[in-house]
């Protein structure tokens, strides 16, 4: 099957819910958004967090929304966030048509996605724990940044706020705080207990709104 060169959504509630996903991940990082779409399933994965420069303690995070097709298509490609956003936003009221951008971009954490299968669950945290912990992180940076601090200042702090490991051995394994951050920033905390899986390097929390994916013990770019 050739590659798509649009995507048919299940219907227009999935195209406002990649339409605010879309939105959610621009708020956070303005970068890009991989599309990969196999059968009647679309998986689209954004880039919350990376480390910046070799040896940041920041970690890699990904937020993952997974979405109904009305068609099965072949997709498997990284484009601009803003691209997406245009076309989402020239749809009029019940299309689901996406048309796919042309313009693709390369970015490193799309070239290592973590496995779809061969997840173990591990243990859960509270919606509320990830929700004080993110507020809890901004506010550290913010009130922590001085007026004319410089590029390595600013990353140093925010290694400091989103490296550090929520406090609640029910995880099952480390979780960051920045994946906190993740989740509250692309609107997955629904107030139910978040659960926590690991494959590999990665470690999952995911609710029934989408799922947080932590490249742990290495940055992207040494996965390959």
């Amino acid at each position: 099957m050739a590659a798509s060169d649009a995507l048919v959504l299940a219907d227009a509630q999935v195209a406002a819910d990649l339409r605010t996903f879309v939105s959610r991940a621009r708020a956070a990082d303005d970068g890009a958004i991989h599309l990969s779409a196999s059968g009647t399933v679309l998986a689209a994965y954004v880039c919350l967090m990376r480390p910046r420069f070799l040896g940041e303690a920041v970690p890699t995070i990904l937020g993952l929304r997974t979405m109904r097709l009305a068609e099965p298509a072949v997709a498997d490609l990284t484009v601009p966030l803003s691209s997406v956003a245009d076309r989402l936003a020239r749809m009029s009221a019940g299309d689901a048509v996406l048309p796919l951008p042309p313009t693709r971009v390369a970015e490193s954490w799309a070239g290592v996605l973590p496995p779809r299968s061969g997840w173990s669950r591990v243990g859960q945290l509270p919606s509320g724990l990830l929700e004080e912990a993110a507020r809890a992180g901004a506010r550290q940076i913010a009130e922590a940044v001085p007026q004319s601090a410089g590029r390595p200042v600013v990353e140093g702090l925010r290694s400091t706020a989103w490296g550090a490991p929520l406090a609640d051995p029910a995880a099952g394994t480390p979780v960051p705080a920045g994946a906190a951050f993740a989740a509250l920033s692309l609107g997955f905390l629904d107030g139910r207990d978040v659960s926590v899986s690991t494959s590999g390097r990665w470690t999952r929390p995911s609710t029934g709104r989408g799922h947080v994916l932590v490249c742990s013990g290495a940055s992207l770019q040494g996965l390959g």
